[in-house]
């Protein structure tokens, strides 16, 4: 049995590890939610009765997954029965792999295409479109169980897209491709189809635990309880998140509500909740308290909860002094505040407007460097083996990294046995000796990249050209990549091609990152500095449920910082209709007693 000290958690998370059954629980911000479903799942590990059960663990991003993974690892518990990953990993590995030949469009072989490669396709099918102009960012979709929702809320445009669309679909049909929407729908039509798929995989599963459970889709809820209703309580679960979080509506993402779930599952289920803030002093609790939707209990009990936190909102700054703003706040924030650079973040809506303004950061501030997801300077396809192959040539050997790399290298290695690749004599710790053997002297990313993929399989003999898959993956890999370093580079940022540019992306964050709303979900720093904070922005124009979902975005922004927080709505930006935009309305409205920073 998985043992912990007394002090290691609190009652709240100790109740929902030890309850035997299934849970529901509601995690209010910096509650130690990760250290929660860590030690539920190690605990769950060491009580499994048969070496053929698996811990199932369904995270939001694969980031999260790997931080899970690592952290029961540094526990000393055995991970060789447990599943951890997306929701889309988990339908291709579990259920699309194995039964996809039960199913028409999958049965004679399929491909999945990477990010790249779909915007390319509907680029092309966008571009007559003129009146009204289409482009691809209109053309999300997301399907439900009988049919596909269109993203854009622009309902003009949607006869145009509705067509876009169909030629899309075709042209996936004809090349046996799906993309990530198609996974989740073909898997949801197998497992409805095919009873038994739901049965053999309650059998296989002791315990199924999602995590940001209000960032998932209709039919994500209806592949999970699909599983849990066959088992007939056999298979438990564990279902977490905060429904204040639920950012991703827009995209078809819901915080389902317990007793709904409960209904969905035919299952017995208790609902808890972790109550307890150790991120954020009471003061920023007050705060992001204002945009606090479903009413979740927060209590703050973090060791600075009483540190004399810095809250700002400035309406009035110019549209053309908002640069010198956020350098402002940034030495501020170093300088006087005592912050470390890599504590620091700055926030905005939307990558467009942080493109250019990442650049000129960078260039008026060359004595710290930036970091975030928009300056990635090649194709994250997780799904695709070189990108998984870069992880370990991007990487040094050090004790830190050693159990991380030795994962990474697994994955390689079973990608290898499933495209027919020999891979007889090879171990984990034999192909990372091979990979750390590697010296290469290229100052540029790609290109050592490319230099490093050819020596490794060289120093293997293999020849990856003789499989069409890891082909066509290579191919997808440099040519997306070489897009984006393209894109980036026209924006300003030149670094970018560089090495030291790539290894950077599975370092830990060294600079002040640079994020989008969406994109800094799950993460905390000590100060928070966020921009464009404007109604049609925050929310967006297009979205249905605009003011809630404004307060969401506020809540989000403001549940991020520990210490301090900075918010800004300029002026003098101005709409498609020439009017100016003004400051998100609930921001607006929100009474409290900003600070002044002089």
């Amino acid at each position: 049995m998985f043992p912990w000290d007394k002090d290691e958690l609190n009652p709240e998370q100790e109740t929902a590890i030890l309850r035997p059954g299934s849970v529901f629980l509601v995690a209010c911000p910096g509650s130690g939610k990760t250290r929660t479903l860590t030690y539920k799942i190690a605990y769950e590990l060491s009580r499994l009765a048969s070496k053929k059960q698996f811990v199932v663990a369904i995270t939001y991003t694969h980031r999260a997954a790997d931080e899970i993974h690592e952290r029961i690892e540094d526990l000393g518990v055995d991970t060789s029965q447990l599943w951890i990953g997306t929701i889309h990993s988990f339908c291709l590995e579990w259920i699309i792999k194995p039964y996809g030949i039960y199913h028409d469009a999958l049965k004679n072989g399929f491909r999945v295409i990477d990010q790249h490669e779909r915007e390319k396709i509907l680029e092309q099918l966008c571009a007559p479109y003129k009146k009204p102009k289409i482009t691809f960012w209109d053309c999300d979709f997301y399907f439900t169980a009988t049919r596909y929702i269109l993203g854009c809320q622009q309902e003009w445009k949607h006869d145009g897209l509705h067509e876009i669309l169909e030629k899309y679909f075709t042209i996936l049909q004809e090349n046996r491709a799906i993309d990530f929407e198609f996974i989740l729908f073909y898997a949801y039509q197998l497992i409805t189809d095919r009873p038994v798929i739901s049965k053999i995989l309650s059998q296989l599963f002791a315990f199924v635990l999602v995590d940001e459970y209000q960032d998932t889709k209709q039919i994500q809820y209806s592949i999970i309880t699909s599983i849990l209703k066959a088992s007939q309580g056999t298979t438990k679960a564990f279902i977490v998140g905060d429904p204040n979080q639920a950012i991703y509506q827009t995209l078809g993402g819901y915080p389902m509500a317990y007793n709904e779930f409960k209904m969905l599952a035919g299952i017995e289920i208790d609902e808890l909740e972790l109550s307890k803030n150790y991120r954020s002093s009471e003061r920023i609790i007050d705060y992001f308290g204002n945009f606090n939707v479903h009413a979740t209990k927060i209590e703050s009990a973090s060791k600075d909860k009483t540190y004399e936190s810095l809250i700002t909102f400035n309406a009035a700054v110019s549209k053309d002094d908002l640069e010198d703003e956020l350098i402002r706040l940034i030495r501020f924030s170093i300088e006087t505040a005592g912050i470390s650079p890599n504590e620091i973040c700055v926030l905005a809506p939307q990558w467009v407007h942080l493109a250019s303004m990442t650049r000129r950061l960078v260039a008026s501030m060359p004595e710290y460097s930036f970091d975030g997801p928009g300056m990635v300077p090649f194709a994250r396809d997780t799904e695709n083996f070189w990108y998984k192959l870069s992880k370990v040539a991007l990487t040094q050997a050090s004790p830190s990294m050693y159990v991380r790399r030795l994962r990474w290298a697994g994955d390689i290695l079973k990608d290898l046995e499933m495209v027919g690749a020999s891979t007889s004599g090879l171990t984990r710790k034999s192909l990372l000796r091979e990979c750390n053997a590697i010296q290469i002297d290229e100052q540029d990313g790609l290109a050592y990249l490319r230099t490093f993929f050819e020596t490794i399989f060289s120093r293997l003999s293999i020849d990856y050209k003789l499989f069409p898959l890891l082909q066509e993956h290579h191919n997808a890999f440099f040519e997306s990549s070489q897009a984006r370093i393209d894109r980036l580079t026209k924006e300003g940022t030149a670094f970018i091609a560089d090495i030291d540019a790539f290894r950077k992306v599975f370092q830990t964050r060294t600079g002040i990152t640079i994020s989008t709303i969406h994109g800094v979900k799950g993460a905390e720093f000590d100060t928070v500095i966020a921009y464009a904070l404007l109604e049609k922005m925050v929310p967006h124009f297009n979205d249905p449920n605009g003011q809630e979902s404004a307060m969401k975005m506020l809540y989000v922004i403001g549940s991020r910082a520990r210490k301090h927080l900075h918010l800004i709505s300029e002026r003098g930006r101005k709409q498609f209709s020439g009017d100016d935009y003004v400051a998100t309305i609930k921001l607006a409205q929100c009474k409290f007693s900003y600070d002044q920073i002089p």
